[in-house]
């Protein structure tokens, strides 16, 4: 089932290259790949190790590297043939890339191997179940940033809810994130952090509601330090989702937080990570 995801992000390979001056947004290079926006570039990036604006300007320098060595356009039309408009951030970029200036490049004559999909290969395996899960209300305070930060949105979620005395009704911890690490800013990702809950409830901020869909998922067991759930993604999206011959469904990922950093050691900390599929 692999190659099928292996083909589509040919693909997008194929389409980059012919498409330098052209539109490369996230959605038009998702419609290529036939993925939802968000679940292209969390595959791409998790079947890679390269996110999607790496890769785009790795093939932009790549073509730019055929046309010196095969043609005769001054260094500034290939530069812009390439999506550089201006030659200097062109020069530096080629530079950083290759180790020579585009002039001592075309100089050396010398093309370089054929452009590949680079392919991401050290996974950790984990245990992955797949479950039909119920529309579950949440309650949960928005956090903005490093996910790595959420941490405080959890603090005031208990808080709010225990001081409104909403304890009866407060189910499972859970972190849901709907931004991909790798597409947008560190300082710009945006989550929620808070309870499912149980029964009803009246929500003033700084708590808000969500609904978790119903519908089929893959819940995917990591235990240890919550540093180690980029890892557990890149397994569940790069390898076992390729593999499995499942579509993921749109819809943001969440976390089902089985005991907590409060009560527990890092090493026995156990997280549900719960990816919608059709």
């Amino acid at each position: 089932m692999r190659h099928a995801y292996e083909d589509r992000l040919l693909r997008v390979l194929d389409y980059v290259y012919a498409h330098l001056d052209g539109d490369l947004s996230l959605d038009t290079l998702a419609d290529v790949a036939a993925l939802s926006r968000f679940h292209f570039h969390r595959v791409f990036s998790a079947m890679t190790g390269e996110t999607v604006a790496g890769f785009i300007r790795r093939v932009r320098l790549y073509k730019a590297s055929h046309l010196l060595v095969r043609g005769e356009d001054e260094i500034e039309c290939i530069a812009q043939l390439c999506g550089y408009p201006n030659p200097r951030s062109f020069a530096r970029a080629f530079q950083d890339a290759f180790g020579l200036t585009p002039t001592a490049f075309r100089a050396r004559g010398v093309e370089m191997p054929p452009l590949r999909l680079t392919e991401k290969g050290d996974y950790v395996m984990y245990e992955i179940t797949i479950d039909d899960r119920a529309p579950a209300p949440f309650a949960g305070v928005a956090h903005k940033g490093d996910y790595m930060e959420i941490g405080q949105a959890f603090e005031v979620a208990a808080k709010t809810a225990l001081s409104r005395g909403m304890g009866p009704v407060l189910g499972p911890m859970v972190g849901v994130y709907f931004s991909n690490p790798g597409e947008v800013p560190v300082e710009e990702m945006r989550s929620m952090a808070g309870f499912i809950l149980t029964g009803d409830a009246t929500l003033e901020p700084p708590l808000e509601p969500f609904a978790l869909s119903g519908g089929r998922y893959a819940v995917l067991r990591h235990v240890g330090p919550y540093t180690g759930l980029r890892q557990a993604y890149d397994y569940l999206y790069g390898k076992w989702l390729p593999e499995s011959g499942e579509e993921p469904r749109d819809g943001p990922p969440f976390e089902i937080y089985e005991n907590t950093p409060m009560d527990t050691s890092p090493e026995e900390l156990v997280t549900l990570i719960c990816a919608p599929i059709r």
